[in-house]
């Protein structure tokens, strides 16, 4: 290599100085450059999400039991469990539209989003909160690193509490919060809290003290309505069952299974270990696997345990200990079923719709397959005592993902989270997605039509379904 002369070299260091600083320029123009300016393809996933959130306009969703004005209701937390197609049949005629009355204020609704690479890895991440202190959504501080934020009070949800103080809870969920600037509720997850009961079962199968091929006796005592009387089954069976069919029966079984070995202290301790603090199964029955209301989950640490479960390459998060958190948290075999279990999930029916295929109502949401297990000769779709009165077969024809994915659903809960991957030529996309809101059962779109006798009924504010969809669309531009 030949060495410059003093005259060449000058005007090399000149050279370099001068593209120094037009590279400085140039990042500090597009640091002041506003996301509007950038073009839609371009804009922060944040603000995107937050955009499509607000575009919902849940404002004219009709609550069927809305407050008595000036009275509060009877505080105090209430049993949650999903309900059966037949106690949702039940509901559907006692309650009607014109009994209902619009929304008094914005809903709480948590939504997070993590774009992954090729290779499984965490590319972007998005988190908004929606509630009556911020009724155009607000995007969370995320540290990329860590895939976490302290920038949120996160407090217990309580129906009376969000009704009459403004959506405003009032019991902290981590400590040392106070200060946060995001004062938030965080809604109950209903049966998405199945999936930490999921990762519990697998990390004690992992270490030997649990076997899924075992038979578990479940002798509940004492006997609760919700959970069932005593069965023998597989633990393996327990385990689809909860996640596919979202059995109430199974997972209280599973949940006293964890408590028969001492382990659920553990299992809490193990989110916290691995930077998921709020998630978390407290106050449980012991001898039955009853009493849910002790569990929490934000969206952001429920899409990071989705993240793991997927199983990206090296690390996919640090925690603010320094931890690095990787796939091998579970076995693959673990994973490999768990990942499996999610993907034949059958109630496809909030953020994706696809159980309805060809209805107006509700309109299509995330464009995802239905899984071959459940669905009847002629098409229709039978999960358990849920029936459905649409042939699927079109919309798994133009299907363009898969969601392997969890539903939950009460009178005061949406929700949904799971991973979207699109098939190959189908705008490559893969991703994980988790909306948490209280919009359930109790609330419905003014115009939402009667559904025929013996059909599984919608759940949920047709919004949901919107809301999906266009979550998927700007997962398709990025």
């Amino acid at each position: 290599m030949s060495v410059p002369t003093t005259h060449s070299l000058g005007e090399w260091m000149n050279l370099k100085r001068f593209t120094a600083l037009c590279t400085a320029l140039t990042i500090t123009a597009a640091a002041l450059t506003p996301a509007a300016a950038a073009g839609p393809g371009h804009r922060p996933l944040a603000e995107r999400l937050r955009e499509a959130i607000a575009a919902q306009n849940f404002k004219d969703v009709i609550d069927l039991t809305p407050p008595e004005p000036g009275a509060a209701r009877v505080a105090g937390p209430r049993e949650k469990y999903d309900p059966s197609p037949a106690e949702l049949a039940a509901k559907a005629r006692v309650l009607a539209v014109q009994q209902g009355k619009p929304l008094h204020q914005t809903p709480n609704m948590d939504a997070a989003v993590i774009e992954l690479d090729h290779a499984g890895r965490p590319k972007a991440v998005a988190n908004v909160l929606l509630s009556p202190q911020h009724p155009d959504g607000v995007v969370v501080p995320v540290k990329p690193r860590e895939l976490a934020t302290d920038q949120v009070r996160y407090r217990w949800w309580d129906d009376t509490e969000w009704d009459v103080n403004g959506g405003k809870g009032t019991r902290d969920v981590l400590p040392g919060r106070e200060n946060a600037p995001i004062d938030f509720s965080s809604p109950y997850p209903a049966s998405v809290l199945k999936l930490m009961v999921a990762f519990g079962v697998l990390r004690l199968a992992d270490q030997g003290r649990v076997d899924l091929d075992a038979d578990y006796a479940y002798d509940p005592n004492p006997v609760r309505e919700a959970c069932g009387g005593p069965t023998v089954k597989k633990v393996r069976q327990h385990f689809d069952e909860m996640i596919t069919k979202s059995q109430n029966e199974a997972t209280c079984s599973l949940i006293k299974l964890i408590h028969d070995l001492n382990a659920w202290d553990e299992v809490n301790r193990t989110f916290a270990d691995l930077g998921m603090p709020t998630l978390m199964v407290t106050e449980t029955i012991p001898g039955n696997g009853g009493r849910w209301l002790g569990s929490n989950m934000s969206g952001l640490d429920t899409a990071k345990l989705l993240l793991l479960v997927n199983g990206g390459a090296g690390v996919l998060w640090t925690t603010e200990q320094g931890r690095q958190v990787t796939r091998d948290e579970l076995s693959p075999a673990s994973r490999e079923f768990f990942l499996r279990t999610l993907a034949d999930q059958g109630h496809n029916e909030m953020l994706s719709t696809s159980n309805w295929c060809g209805r107006d109502y509700p309109v299509q949401g995330i464009r995802q397959t239905v899984p071959a297990r459940w669905i009847e000769q002629d098409g229709t779709v039978t999960v358990g005592d849920a029936v459905y009165d649409r042939d699927v077969r079109p919309c798994n024809d133009a299907a363009e993902v898969t969601f392997a994915h969890k539903t939950g659903w009460v009178d005061t809960t949406g929700s949904d989270a799971g991973i979207v991957k699109s098939f190959r030529g189908r705008d490559n996309r893969q991703y994980v997605v988790v909306v948490f809101c209280n919009l359930g059962t109790d609330y419905v779109d003014a115009d939402r039509p009667a559904d025929p006798p013996g059909v599984f009924p919608v759940l949920y504010t047709q919004k949901y379904a919107k809301l999906g969809k266009a979550i998927d669309d700007i997962m398709k531009t990025l």
